[in-house]
């Protein structure tokens, strides 16, 4: 194998990769998208797989404008679940609350005089 042919097939091998990776997207997008019935998802999986070149032209010329507003929406529901889930998880009590857990734990002998007056004044802080 020479210089030549090698160069040809890693270039028609990245345009092999890249054609799978959007026929992946398509594919994802067609089920992501709540508006299209069954029976038209049927037709467009149909149509990807007996004429996938064509397919994949006709449906990113077709639906592309869509495909982008569905995955920018869903980026954002999960940016938003995350900002949310972060808030809750690092949302700290207030210092009376703090304070009276570690009361709690003193009184039932779990810390001592010491580990509650550190809890105490870092909760005060």
């Amino acid at each position: 194998m020479n210089f030549w042919q090698f160069f040809w097939l890693l270039v028609w091998s990245f345009f092999f990769v890249a054609f799978l990776i959007a026929l992946f997207q398509i594919v994802v997008d067609l089920f992501r998208d709540q508006e299209l019935s069954g029976w038209w998802k049927a037709l467009w999986l149909i149509f990807l797989l007996f004429a996938p070149v064509l397919g994949a032209l006709v449906y990113l010329i077709a639906r592309g404008n869509g495909m982008a507003k569905r995955q920018m929406r869903d980026a954002t529901d999960a940016k938003q679940a995350t900002d949310a889930y972060i808030q809750s998880v690092a949302k700290q009590s207030n210092p009376a609350e703090q304070i009276a857990t570690a009361k709690g734990l003193l009184d039932s002998g779990a810390i001592s005089q010491a580990e509650f007056d550190a809890l105490k004044a870092k909760a005060l802080t």
